[in-house]
Parts: C-alpha cells; sequence; structure tokens
C-alpha cells in the first residue's frame, strides 16, 4: 500500500486538527492515559523515541501504550534510511495511528546525532529517510520540523524543503514556526527566542493546498487555535500550555463541534483504577502525578495540591490516600 493509499484509508486524519506535542521526558504513556481522559479527538504524540533505541532498546517500554490513548503517534529520531526503516518495522505490530520524523530538535544531544533541526539543512537526506520509512509503515509517515535553522532564510528553504520531501510521499507536515538556532541557544531558548511566523506556515499551506500542514509553537489556548484553523490550516499543535495548564484539554473537542467528553470529576475518578493498576504493578506514585500538577492552575487550592504531591508522591509507598489528600485540600477551595 503506498502512502496516498494509507493516508485514505486513515481514520485518524481529522484528529490533527489539534494535537498534544511530542515533549522529551514529558509526554509518556501516563501522560498520554491522562490527556485522553480530557479529549476524545486530540491525536496525542510520543516522547521522541531514536531508531537506535527502538532496535535496540526494551521495545515495551519505548513503544508500549494502552489502547486508549489512540489515535496516538510514535515519533522517531534518526537519519539513517535503513536504520529507520527497521525502527518502523520494530514498532509496525504496535499499533501506532502514525509514525513521525523528527525535524525540528535543536538539543546537542541530537545535533551530535545528526538528526532533529540539523536535518532542515539535508532536505534530500530527509527525503530519503521518509521513503525508507514509508516502504515499511502500515500507517500515515509524517514530518514535524522547523521553518529554518541558522542564517537560512525560512521564506526560501522551507518550500523547497516541504517540495522536496512531499516527493518522497509525505502528504503531512507539522511546523514548528520558528527557525532553531544551532549554537548559541538552548533548547529552551530555541522554544523562546526566534520569533514565530506564523504567516509564513498559513503561507505554506495556500502553496500547497494538497498537504495536511499543521501549525506549532507559542499557542497557548483554544481560543488561538481556533483564529489559526479558520485561517486555513489543517491543525494547530499545543506543547507546554497542554501540560502546564492541562484543563484547557477539557474543552478541546469543541474544535470538532463535540461536547467535552466529561469534567474535572469525571477526569479524577477515571484516574484512580489507572493509579491503582500501576501500583499494583509495582509503579511509583509519582510517575502519574507529575503530569496532573497543573491542574487547578489558577484557582484556590492549587498551591497546596501541588506541594502535597510534589512532596510527597515519590516516597515509597505513596499510594491513593495522597492523592485523596491532595483532592481534600483543593476541592472545598475550588468548588
Amino acid at each position: 500500500m503506498n502512502q496516498n493509499e494509507i493516508d485514505e484509508k486513515s481514520t485518524v486524519y481529522g484528529s490533527h486538527r489539534l494535537s498534544i506535542a511530542p515533549m522529551l521526558d514529558w509526554t509518556d504513556r501516563h501522560c498520554r492515559f491522562f490527556h485522553r481522559l480530557m479529549t476524545r479527538r486530540a491525536m496525542l504524540y510520543t516522547e521522541m523515541v531514536t531508531a537506535p533505541a527502538v532496535i535496540h532498546g526494551p521495545r515495551e517500554r519505548l513503544l508500549g501504550f494502552s489502547p486508549a490513548e489512540h489515535p496516538v503517534a510514535l515519533q522517531l529520531g534518526g537519519s539513517d534510511p535503513a536504520e529507520l526503516a527497521q525502527a518502523v518495522r520494530v514498532a509496525a505490530p504496535h499499533g501506532h495511528d502514525e509514525i513521525n520524523l523528527n525535524v525540528g530538535c535543536p538539543s546537542d544531544r541530537v545535533q551530535s546525532g545528526c538528526f532533529g533541526a540539523v536535518l532542515m539543512e539535508r532536505p534530500a537526506l530527509v527525503a530519503d529517510c521518509v521513503a525508507a520509512m514509508i516502504a515499511e509503515s502500515p500507517v500515515p509517515v509524517t514530518v514535524k520540523c522547523r521553518i529554518g535553522v541558522d542564517e537560512q532564510e525560512p521564506s526560501e528553504i522551507l518550500p523547497a524543503f516541504l517540495e522536496t520531501v512531499a516527493a518522497a510521499g509525505v502528504r503531512h507536515f507539522v511546523i514548528h514556526a520558528r527557525k532553531a538556532w544551532l549554537q548559541g541557544l538552548s533548547p529552551r531558548e530555541n522554544r523562546e527566542i526566534p520569533p514565530l511566523d506564523y504567516p509564513l506556515v498559513i503561507a505554506m499551506k495556500r502553496r500547497f493546498p494538497e498537504l495536511t500542514i499543521c501549525l506549532n509553537g507559542g499557542v497557548a489556548t483554544l481560543s488561538q487555535a481556533e483564529e489559526l484553523l479558520a485561517q486555513g490550516l489543517d491543525g494547530v499543535m499545543i506543547g507546554r500550555a497542554a501540560y502546564n495548564e492541562p484543563e484547557l484539554l477539557i474543552g478541546a473537542d469543541r474544535l470538532w463541534g463535540c461536547e467535552p467528553p466529561r469534567d474535572l470529576d469525571r477526569v479524577l475518578a477515571d484516574m484512580r483504577p489507572y493509579i491503582a493498576e500501576h501500583l499494583a504493578a509495582g509503579g511509583r506514585l509519582h510517575q502519574i502525578t507529575r503530569h496532573m500538577l497543573g491542574l487547578f492552575s489558577g484557582r484556590p487550592g492549587a498551591r497546596h495540591w501541588r506541594r502535597i504531591l510534589s512532596e510527597g508522591a515519590s516516597r515509597p509507598g505513596a499510594g491513593l490516600d495522597l492523592f485523596d489528600e491532595a483532592l481534600e485540600a483543593v476541592r472545598p477551595r475550588a468548588a
């Protein structure tokens, strides 16, 4: 099956109207389960996993996820076409809904491996990589990239990059609307200092109407996402705003004209059996609750919620009683 046929058969492409960004050390399976309780529709992404790790590492830990997380995309990092193809073969039985290639991360450890944002300088190699991945993938292969790096002129290199990679079969791009500076800025600074260029990303959708173009970078509210979608983009990706203030996801399904799946009380109730199962399997409470600290943000009691969980959830033996203690501390103030 070729990539166009895969795209036509995919039932989850509409999920890209809103997606939650892949965030290293953050969007693990516990985070994704929690986010899924608040939105049925949004596409969830894994943390970036390198192709060698998929091939040689603990596959269940790196690739496993709950069926409740669907639709979920696996993000891979790498620059060797044969290695990426092998990683896709290994991952395919796990049943992700999409395989995404990282061409946007600016961290030093990514650059040293010649993948991530540095690949913006090598579009022909990216094309070779995605062609090899597509040949092995039963699901869509997509690319997440920047508008350029270092001294590149985004208005010149971005359309050329999209054209080259699209010619290899990719129909879907998530574009972080900032340059990445490979030297002189930290990954955090690369998320904040280079100016956002939303008009350029919107212009790419107009120039390539046949492609699915989604925008990432600086989007902090659902209203902002709606405004961007109204300008013709196919989707918007939200990152740290969704992590730091996860309650915004409870209203996310309105972007599809749907009612929220449940309120916060229901979300918290549904987390209890998930936490209990994780603890019974030998897991630690903080592995889950660290993703929930942003709940109640801006409400009275939020500080108590964060303090109780931050101080206690990593202690040996911490369980649902501590979770309930944190809820009791915040609920009367949030009522």
